[in-house]
């Protein structure tokens, strides 16, 4: 691994993913309403309540990444969240996210993403970096 590099290569991963959670909680805000959430996590199966709560996640989270605030230890948080966008949200719909719902192909690669974020590093630039950092 090229040490040198190697801290702004994860700097970059934490804006990607970052910025992509701040998103979709944003979306699940925004466009769904948090109504609207809770009522499609209900149609899955789940609880209502976990869309409220992976909104939230998905914001505070996001936020946390991209400012570098504790971001390898939120990432990993956040893995079990992904997983199950993966599994209860994507995966009957085939691979293709272009498939009708969306496939599972793009949540199964932020599922990635974010283990590979949580093992790397917070990267350059981190405001509150914890744990051993990359050189």
């Amino acid at each position: 691994m090229d040490t040198r590099t190697a801290p702004y290569a994860a700097l970059v991963l934490r804006l990607a993913l970052g910025l992509m959670f701040v998103a979709h909680g944003l979306t699940k805000w925004l466009v769904f309403t948090p109504a609207g959430t809770a009522h499609y996590f209900a149609s899955l199966g789940l609880p209502g309540f976990l869309g409220y709560i992976a909104m939230a996640a998905e914001i505070a989270g996001g936020l946390a990444i991209l400012l570098g605030v504790a971001a390898r230890q939120t990432a990993a948080l956040l893995v079990p969240l992904l997983a199950g966008a993966t599994l209860f949200g994507h995966a009957a719909n085939g691979w293709a996210f272009a498939s009708p719902g969306g496939g599972w192909e793009y949540p199964a690669f932020l599922t990635a993403a974010a283990i590979a974020l949580a093992l790397l590093g917070d990267g350059a630039f981190a405001l509150k970096p914890i744990g051993r950092r990359v050189a």
